[in-house]
């Protein structure tokens, strides 16, 4: 891509989170390395924004160029634009090197996007070396302020979760509900009674129960559910459309 179509000042990136039905995982890059001597850096997808394009439209374009991801809720949840967002040698030397304009002040614009894990298989490319998921509770420090932008797309989630009724969009077509139970502790950060947490969920009538149960199981097997997407938007309150890419 030509850098003189590229906005030096404006950037979008992406906190997209997945559940593997234990934990919820978020998805980084590894930078290409730049130097042998210097070790390589994680951080979000994210890039800056062409001239002649539209945040939503960036948000969609980077994350496709740098993981192969297409097809996803993606909603923006905040502006960053602290001055001194570039600290580290190590993150103006990366800029030095794939930037036109390294001493550019950016300003970011963050979305996070919610991915049903075994229905995409992240592929790196452009500057990223390798694309892969990491435990919420393991990322490690990241380029830039991407710590801060992850843990803010966090927040976010938690306080939308339930008002938005978003939790079928990282939990498979058909989940039992010890998975939807195990998701809503992890995101929401506490625990539910087993039996008032499956009494509240089913009379909310947003899930269809199926003659299913699961397969290939050491224990016995559960009956699976899907969601009733109909009921769940009249329980759902969204402030403005999420874009799905």
């Amino acid at each position: 891509m030509n850098s003189k179509n590229l906005n030096p000042n404006v950037s979008v990136d992406c906190v997209v989170f997945g559940f593997d039905n234990e934990k919820l995982n978020i998805l980084l890059i590894e930078q290409k390395p730049i130097n042998p001597s210097i070790k390589p850096q994680s951080a979000l997808p994210g890039d800056l924004v062409l001239e002649e394009e539209s945040l939503d439209d960036a948000a969609c374009r980077v994350l496709h160029e740098l993981t192969g991801l297409t097809g996803i809720y993606l909603r923006q949840f905040k502006t960053f634009g602290d001055p001194n967002r570039v600290r580290d040698v190590k993150d103006l030397a990366w800029l030095q090197t794939y930037r036109e304009y390294p001493q550019a002040r950016v300003i970011t614009i963050a979305y996070y996007a919610l991915v049903k894990m075994n229905d995409f298989s992240p592929e790196a490319s452009s500057f990223a070396d390798r694309v892969y998921w990491c435990d919420i509770h393991n990322i490690p420090p990241l380029a830039f302020d991407h710590n801060l932008i992850a843990a803010e797309g966090l927040l976010t989630l938690r306080r939308e979760f339930e008002a938005h009724r978003i939790g079928f969009e990282l939990l498979p077509k058909k989940f039992t509900l010890s998975h939807l139970q195990r998701l809503y502790e992890i995101i929401l950060d506490r625990k539910f009674d087993k039996r008032n947490f499956r009494k509240k969920i089913l009379r909310e009538n947003i899930l269809t129960p199926l003659m299913e149960k699961q397969q290939g199981v050491y224990h016995k097997p559960a009956r699976l559910y899907q969601f009733n997407l109909e009921e769940l938007q009249e329980h759902t309150a969204f402030n403005g459309n999420p874009i799905a890419i």
